[in-house]
């Protein structure tokens, strides 16, 4: 028996890839924050003043909510990623250092500016994510000049002193430059989007989004400027519609109905299940392959995405936090007082358009796909293979529409290098440890459950957190390498989908028979 593992195929450019793993560490830092972030949206929607219960005392909480807590919880996860708790800690040190230099800095500009155009905060969500890498990795650094050179007795002494030393000096980094850079960079991009929805073509930026989020480039953009800039506005003004420029579900749902009706095949069978699991679940990549199949579809995609955002820009429609996931019951538990009718229009009109662009491009190409099928009964699952390649990681929900049709490629890897090392910890490891990785240990616990087996532990976890305590790593193949790096001695198994991957029954069954050997 052979368990397969592929080595990680290096698709894309570098600097696709590069965006993506910049992306990855931005989201890293945020999406850990989004029940903070909803909590926050609704303190906001009940209690202040246009709130749907004002109440003056709970208003309180919004405003330092906002300014300390969230940037400072950024802060801290971004620093844990880089250095565990330590990084953490010198992070959030930073940080704050980084929210005085810019209080102090709207004060002396206001001192100077006639009362009704004087400046508002800025919240250092874009400083945390500057402070913390910086700050966490120079303190991981310094830490390296003198470990085992401490005198015994007294590394507790100098492990507090040089975090808390280290600390104060990077608070007034980020004091004075780094809070006078952010302020900066948010008065220039408040100014570029204010200038965008002054001359109507905020629509406009759906030429960039909806490519990026096939090809999963978007985190930077929605992590990196879009949540900053529209937390910005809510805190100005209660809503914000740049939460509705990646998140608004209605082309994804629009493409898969159109697939639902007039597609072909195994993408036509998938598609209402991936519909439902896009519009209700929120997961948005399940709707990727069926544009990377026919790349043209992209452009119905661009349609459908301008069509909600000027919908939203002209009837009014925002949302009070950030919508995580994309569901559109998210989108509609933050959307705010008075907007339900223009965001909900949005979603219908940006699905319609979506819907009939497919239709148009699907009908017209309907006879070639007819032969393509005829030479072969795996051009879907090739697609979903370059959705996850492009992506940089597998998912549970593309894996699910391959309904095991598809088997995967790769090379194998040698009987006796599987079992020379008895499997007691498998690892499911993706870039953030979350959605995609948690499914796919769901999946193969299960597995294991009903073989039988019960002494060996499935979890899921973020590359950077591997260590050596892993017996069994199982990746995307295009994270394979960075996984071996982190973990050298460790089984590595490379699949192309994480949710129903052929792999998983030879793992189960290469455990088994360690099981049988030992008996």
């Amino acid at each position: 028996m052979t368990t397969a593992s592929t080595p990680a195929r290096t698709g894309g450019s570098r600097a696709r890839v590069g965006v993506q793993r910049f992306g990855t560490y931005l989201s890293g830092m945020i999406m850990p924050n989004i029940p903070a972030l909803i909590a926050w949206g609704i303190f906001t929607a009940f209690f202040i003043d246009v709130g749907w219960t004002p109440n003056a005392d709970l208003a309180t909480i919004v405003g330092p909510f906002i300014h300390y807590l969230l940037p400072l919880l950024i802060a801290y996860t971004g620093g844990s990623i880089v250095y565990g708790i330590r990084g953490g800690v010198v992070a959030s040190i930073a940080t704050m250092g980084a929210i005085a230099g810019s209080d102090l800095l709207i004060a002396q500009v206001n001192a100077t500016l006639p009362e009704d155009n004087q400046l508002g905060q800025v919240h250092m969500f874009i400083g945390a994510m500057i402070m913390a890498p910086i700050a966490a990795y120079t303190m991981k650094w310094l830490d390296s000049l003198w470990e085992g050179k401490i005198r015994a007795g007294f590394e507790m002494l100098v492990n507090m002193f040089s975090a808390g030393i280290w600390g104060f000096v990077m608070a007034i980094v980020g004091f004075y430059p780094i809070a006078w850079l952010v302020n900066g960079v948010m008065r220039g991009l408040s100014t570029a989007v204010d200038w965008l929805v002054e001359m109507n073509l905020l629509p406009l930026t759906s030429i960039i989004i909806e490519p990026a989020k096939v090809f999963f480039l978007n985190n930077a953009i929605n992590h990196g400027v879009l949540t900053p800039l529209g937390i910005q506005q809510v805190a100005e003004d209660g809503a914000s519609i740049l939460f509705l420029l990646e998140a608004n579900p209605g082309p994804g749902v629009g493409l898969l109905l159109a697939f639902t009706f007039f597609g072909l095949g195994a993408a036509r069978a998938s598609a209402p299940g991936a519909a439902v699991i896009q519009f209700f679940g929120g997961i948005h990549e399940v709707y990727f392959p069926y544009a990377l199949m026919k790349p043209v579809l992209i452009l119905a995609l661009i349609g459908g995405g301008m069509t909600g955002v000027t919908t939203n820009m002209l009837l009014g429609g925002a949302l009070r936090a950030p919508a995580a996931p994309g569901s559109i019951i998210a989108v509609l538990a933050q959307t705010a007082s008075g907007a339900y009718l223009a965001v909900i229009l949005s979603v219908i009109l940006s699905a319609t358009v979506t819907f009939l662009i497919a239709w148009v491009i699907l009908r017209a190409s309907r006879k070639r796909d007819l032969e393509a099928m005829a030479a072969t009964d795996d051009a879907f699952g090739a697609a979903i293979t370059q959705t996850e390649a492009a992506k940089g990681k597998s998912s549970e929900h593309l894996g699910g529409l391959r309904g095991g049709a598809a088997t995967e490629t790769g090379g194998g890897i040698e009987p006796a290098t599987m079992t020379e090392r008895e499997i007691k910890s498998i690892v499911f490891a993706c870039d953030a440890g979350m959605g995609s990785s948690a499914m796919g240990a769901s999946v193969l616990r299960n597995k294991m459950k009903k073989a039988g087996i019960e002494d060996v532990t499935v979890v899921n976890k973020a590359i950077a957190n591997l260590d050596a305590s892993a017996d069994l790593v199982i990746t995307q193949n295009q994270l394979t390498d960075r996984a071996r790096q982190q973990t050298p001695n460790a089984v590595h198994v490379s699949v192309d989908n994480f949710m129903n991957s052929p792999k998983y029954d030879e793992v189960v069954d290469l455990v088994r028979a360690q099981h049988e050997d030992g008996a």
